[in-house]
């Protein structure tokens, strides 16, 4: 990994035997170590973004903690600043909702589902969605929000 070759040190009229000879130089090069890490810095900052899949939203910030992942992806509904209702990217008409919903609910195994909202989405919109959903036959649905928001004693968790 970068180890070079320095002359052996001596600088008397007599020579010995080896004295042409060199030794391996103990300092590691940490040069390429530097340039991979920054590369895969940059690869990761670059790919970050690209990891959340979904319609942006204004999700309300909350004190809620995180809900546990599972092996299936769960199904994920959005409803944006505008009440336009999307399953996971798909745009989809309320109408629609609840046999879309049944029939995606018969193809999985989990009857998980994240409901996405913006904070300025009325409530009653909300509930509307969540009622459809669980006409779709997702019983297990949890509220997506961000994190950071005031608590019920005023303070603002970090």
């Amino acid at each position: 990994m970068g180890a070079g070759v320095v002359q052996k040190e001596g600088g008397g009229r007599r020579r010995r035997r080896g004295a042409g000879r060199t030794r391996p130089m103990a300092e590691i090069n940490v040069t390429p170590f530097v340039d991979v890490m920054l590369v895969l810095l940059i690869i990761f900052m670059v790919a970050a973004p690209l990891l959340t899949v979904g319609v942006p939203v204004e999700l309300p910030k909350t004190a809620a903690g995180a809900l546990d992942v599972e092996q299936e992806e769960p199904l994920t509904v959005t409803i944006t600043a505008q009440g336009e209702v999307q399953i996971q990217t798909t745009a989809t008409a309320r109408d629609d909702l609840v046999p879309k919903l049944r029939a995606i609910a018969s193809e999985r195994d989990s009857d998980k589902v994240f409901l996405r909202a913006d904070g300025a989405v009325p409530y009653e919109l909300v509930m509307q969605v969540m009622g459809a959903l669980n006409a779709g036959g997702f019983s297990n649905i949890g509220l997506v929000t961000d994190i950071g928001g005031p608590t019920l004693d005023g303070t603002v968790e970090q």
